[in-house]
């Protein structure tokens, strides 16, 4: 008896257990049954559109000596942006292309092969320049004839841009504008669907068979020809008291037909009774042409609508104008703090349109330059500082006259340029195994008043460990199958001069070297995903496109810079309804 009623407490507790279970189970079904669909995991957000503005050949120092007269675009970027303030070219190439190349693709010259502006070609023993292509062919706009040829077939690694479209589909647009042809071709990469620069010799707009030509391009340019400034004048926009400089700048080279001081009238040549080539020279190296390139720009922004789409589109702008006012004028003139107080107005005038267009905060600027400039050497020799000019047929001369001595073929040399001697075929691999010879020929080049350091090229073949920096930032600078087989650098204040001994020299001063001062240069961030703020962490141009690549969501190729991580928002960004814009700045006189 006692154990049949064991076997029933048994059976009872069984079925107790499976009615829970099947409880359980009941209430989980009806649980999901209630619950709605899973949805479909969110796109992650992206800026509409990435602005890229370069300002040729602006300092960093200009920010904090001029940002206290600026009250639209620059000042926006600097209050409302992040702002880097140590941030430097770690290469000796601080030249146009090179430094555009370098923000557009996150890499160095020794990386994407953009070494210089130009290069002197071992194979067709002459100079290039870096965007030579003979199997294209340029186009002008609005019917002009312009000749040559210009591509991103030099360039070796994939732009910013190219990887934007290239990854993210077709709907993507590519647009970008300079005065000159490196610097729009190496922003807008090989994908670019409008890249356009400006010939000075005919006055004409530009692209090439590499590229698609742009009806809005074609319409604007037919509409506004640069022509249209001719006759006007660039006057100070600040009051005299202002400016922090003489009227006439020390060493000053200006223009034909500019004058040495303001006002400086865009008339040509005196004779001229309309545009001619001097006019053209005249305007690029004026307000007038910052302000074109900002309108066109604020034009494909509308007629593309760009921004306006599911993807993410590109615009890129290079202001030339400031380096060749800073060319001309040098750092210390009023011509230099006027143009870019005005530029300051061209893009509060950029940015008001955005934010109407895009919506604030939809969009991410980043602005830098591709390297500074050294001071006029006849203006900083009145401070009592060591400074001159390096001669570059005084360093083609001396070499050959060393190799007297040694009965070496005449000419030796091959061609002498800013930075790199190129000896003719054979002459430096005879050279090398010639001890007495190759130092005869160094200790030459280091006769020569201005020069600091000499290196072999061997010496800067795969990047040595080094703790020289002016090794190291050769070595960054250096392709074997394009740079000298002699790199020559320059004493600080002794930038170089390329005029031959009876002609007069066509600029006031210039760049290119790895003094600091060519070096620094201004980083700025400002809009979709930035944490504004002022920061100080060494940093360099290279770091501009892996930043926005991350904010764009894409992956770059090779990459010698970083994520710039601790200017950035969290994950949490979203982008924002646009909200009216703030009213532009009145228009430039």
């Amino acid at each position: 008896m006692i154990c049949e009623t064991r076997v029933v407490t048994r059976r009872i507790a069984r079925l107790a257990a499976i009615l829970i279970v099947l409880m359980v189970l009941g209430a989980l079904a009806g649980a999901q049954a209630k619950s709605p669909a899973a949805k479909p995991p969110k796109t992650p957000p992206r800026p509409k559109l990435v602005v890229l503005l370069v300002v040729d050949q602006m300092r960093a120092d200009y920010v904090d000596k001029f940002r206290g007269q600026w009250t639209g675009g620059l000042k926006r970027l600097v209050e409302e942006g992040a702002w880097f303030r140590d941030a430097a070219y770690p290469y000796a190439a601080t030249e146009t292309c090179a430094g555009h190349a370098t923000i557009s693709t996150g890499t160095l010259p020794a990386t994407h092969g953009m070494i210089s502006n130009e290069w002197f070609d071992r194979e067709l023993q002459e100079t290039v320049t870096c965007t030579d292509d003979s199997k294209v062919k340029n186009l002008g706009y609005a019917g002009a004839g312009v000749t040559g040829g210009n591509s991103a077939s030099k360039m070796l690694v994939p732009a910013l841009a190219d990887e934007l479209k290239f990854q993210t589909g077709s709907g993507t647009s590519v647009v970008t504008f300079s005065l000159k042809a490196r610097a729009a071709i190496t922003m807008g990469g090989r994908l670019g669907d409008a890249v356009t620069w400006f010939d000075a010799d005919v006055g004409a707009w530009t692209t090439s068979s590499a590229y698609p030509v742009a009806a809005f391009v074609e319409e604007f340019t037919k509409a506004h020809p640069a022509a249209g400034d001719y006759g006007k004048t660039w006057a100070p926009m600040l009051p005299a008291s202002a400016y922090l400089y003489d009227a006439t700048a020390t060493g000053a080279v200006p223009p034909a037909g500019l004058g040495a001081a303001f006002p400086h009238p865009l008339r040509g040549n005196p004779d001229s009774t309309g545009p001619d080539p001097v006019f053209y020279c005249q305007w690029e190296t004026s307000p007038y042409a910052d302000t074109y390139l900002t309108r066109i720009a604020e034009t494909a922004v509308d007629k593309l609508e760009l921004g306006a789409r599911a993807g993410t589109d590109f615009l890129a702008v290079s202001y030339s104008s400031v380096d060749y006012v800073g060319h001309a004028f040098g750092l210390r003139s009023w011509e230099i703090q006027d143009v870019l107080a005005r530029l300051d107005h061209d893009l509060a005038e950029l940015f008001a349109h955005l934010d109407k267009k895009v919506g604030r905060g939809n969009y991410v600027v980043a602005l830098s330059a591709d390297h500074g400039v050294v001071p006029i050497p006849e203006d900083i020799q009145k401070s009592g500082m060591d400074a001159g000019w390096l001669n570059v047929e005084s360093v083609k001369e001396r070499i050959e006259k060393s190799l007297e001595p040694f009965n070496y073929a005449k000419p030796a040399v091959a061609k002498v340029g800013a930075r790199a001697a190129y000896f003719t075929p054979g002459t430096y691999d005879k050279l090398k195994n010639d001890p007495a010879a190759l130092r005869a020929v160094l200790e030459a080049i280091r006769s020569v008043p201005g020069v600091a350091h000499v290196y072999r090229a061997e010496e800067l073949e795969d990047r040595p460990s080094t703790q020289s920096p002016m090794l190291k930032a050769e070595a960054a600078s250096f392709l074997k199958a394009r740079s000298g087989d002699l790199l020559i650098v320059p004493k600080p204040y002794w930038p170089w001069d390329s005029s031959t001994p009876t002609s007069p020299r066509q600029y006031g001063t210039t760049h290119g070297t790895p003094n600091y001062y060519d070096q620094r240069v201004p980083v700025l961030l400002m809009g979709f995903g930035v944490q504004p703020g002022e920061y100080f962490q060494a940093i360099t141009p290279t770091d501009i496109a892996p930043t926005l690549a991350v904010l764009c969501g894409i992956t770059l190729a090779p990459r010698d810079g970083r994520v710039l991580g601790e200017a950035l928002k969290n994950s949490s960004a979203r982008p924002v309804t646009p909200r009216p814009a703030r009213a532009a700045p009145p228009k430039q006189p």
